[in-house]
């Protein structure tokens, strides 16, 4: 081997040396960002010596997929475990303290202590006052339904605003990786950008990806939906300025395709649109129709009945918009539940009386039953107290048994919701340790490892100095040849 040939082998390992040092220290410095793929310099035979020919970008393709399905089943499983913990507090309260079934408990208790002394008008006016608060649970309930529901949508409306930007990120990202691969740049760090954009873009829709020639990408949405082809897919969404008992929920479109949403507690759901859909247009409706059927059952319960017989059941103590008759049996009247008053008639304050309760006749003399005005009398009362424990039927629709009391209606009410939240919490934490695990899994297998690549700088290093030794060693036998010369 000639010195020039050794002098040369050694400027090409010394080079080599700073190139892979150069990607160690990047390696070692990204070690914490989670987006950050493992780079290696690899090295090729040449005459003579060898060079740093390619970069590569450490990928693992399956374990990549897999951890972009659990991110967004975690962020649809996330968004319907809040958003269902939101709704019990909202509508039911701390411990349901402002549940309907808590106020119709205390409603039964007032109805009970006012028959074991039926001349008592201060207990007539508490059991009075208990309704009252029956109907403020209701009314309130419904109306917290309406605004979550609302809420809902302005949520929906964010997410699909940060979809379509995150999209155009993509776009330029993409187009940078495309050109940079058809003219033989390194490319690894956009390749990073573009992986950290699809993990944020699977927190709001389930996605799949395909490369296509030259490093270009297009994603699909889980329904098969085109999400991003050269360009962004219109990601669209018309929002309701309010929402009523009656309103329907618009749809979020990925290329004029409707995105589909979850179902159940430990929900369907793939990122976190689908999830706020769900909870709007289907688990929000769901409570919305059970108070509806709490309202209709109240009202029947405490209708009024002719003694003989002769006359129609009419609104008691409990009315509504379509009063004094009373609401058909086992049949949702969509809005009930925000609708349902307390009879005038009853309520001092406007003038009524609250010992019609005990006597009956608000609607007339023919619905009486306290005939001899007796102060003593309780058997109405009692009848009332015992229709809200006496089954009756409910609308299937509610997704509760429909052969219910009441009351036992009402705690039901209550106890889907606490059952819903249970599973969706449960399913959170089970998608949670799948998304850690599966984003571990990724890590470990693409990531870097700071105890590899402390090893790895050793041995540079080791590869510099035998080098430089080389160099020195070709430099002395040079000046050797020159003095020999002179």
């Amino acid at each position: 081997m000639s010195l020039t040939s050794a002098l040369s082998i050694a400027q090409t390992a010394l080079f080599n040396t700073s190139r892979q040092t150069s990607v160690v220290s990047r390696n070692v410095t990204e070690s914490s960002n989670p987006d950050y793929a493992h780079r290696s310099a690899l090295l090729t035979s040449m005459v003579p010596g060898a060079r740093v020919v390619q970069i590569r970008r450490a990928a693992d393709e399956v374990l990549f997929r897999q951890n972009l399905v659990a991110i967004s089943a975690w962020q649809g499983q996330k968004t319907m475990s809040g958003g269902l913990d939101m709704m019990q507090l909202q509508i039911n309260g701390v411990d349901n303290a402002n549940a309907p079934a808590t106020a119709i408990g205390k409603l039964q208790e007032a109805l009970q202590l006012y028959a074991s002394t039926p001349s008592n008008s201060t207990l007539a006016q508490s059991a009075v006052l208990a309704a009252q608060q029956v109907v403020r649970s209701l009314n309130d309930g419904a109306g917290a339904i309406q605004n979550f529901r609302a809420d809902a949508d302005r949520e929906i409306l964010a997410a699909v605003d940060d979809l379509n930007f995150l999209l155009d990120e993509f776009e330029t990202v993409n187009t940078e990786i495309v050109n940079g691969t058809r003219s033989g740049r390194d490319v690894s760090d956009a390749l990073d950008r573009r992986d950290a954009l699809l993990k944020k873009v699977s927190e709001y829709v389930s996605i799949s990806s395909t490369i296509r020639p030259g490093n270009d990408m297009v994603i699909v949405t889980a329904d098969g939906a085109t999400l991003f082809e050269t360009v962004p897919r219109p990601v669209t969404f018309t929002p309701n300025t309010a929402y009523g008992p009656g309103t329907v929920g618009n749809s979020v479109y990925v290329d004029g395709v409707p995105l589909v949403p979850g179902n159940g507690g430990n929900t369907s759901a793939k990122g976190s649109i689908a999830a706020r859909l769900q909870l709007r247009d289907d688990t929000a409706l769901q409570m919305q129709r059970q108070l509806d059927e709490v309202a209709r059952g109240l009202i029947t319960a405490f209708a009024e009945t002719d003694p003989s017989g002769t006359q129609p059941a009419m609104a008691g103590l409990f009315n509504w918009a379509g009063g004094p008759g009373i609401p058909p049996a086992g049949t949702l009247i969509d809005g009930l539940a925000g609708a349902i008053r307390v009879n005038a008639a009853f309520d001092k304050d406007a003038g009524g009386d609250p010992n019609l309760l005990r006597d009956g006749g608000a609607n007339g003399a023919a619905y009486l039953h306290n005939t001899t005005g007796a102060a003593s009398y309780s058997d109405l009362l009692l009848a009332y107290s015992n229709r809200l424990d006496e089954p009756t039927t409910f609308d299937p629709l509610t997704g509760l048994d429909p052969n219910r009391s009441v009351t036992a209606f009402s705690f039901d009410a209550v106890g889907w919701l606490e059952a819903t939240r249970k599973q969706a919490a449960s399913g959170a934490e089970g998608k949670e340790a799948l998304a850690v695990r599966s984003a571990t899994a990724l890590s470990n297998a693409t990531g870097v490892n700071i105890d590899n690549e402390m090893a790895l700088l050793l041995d540079l290093e080791n590869a510099y100095e035998a080098s430089a030794r080389l160099i020195a060693v070709v430099d002395e036998m040079l000046n050797a040849l020159m003095q020999a010369t002179r």
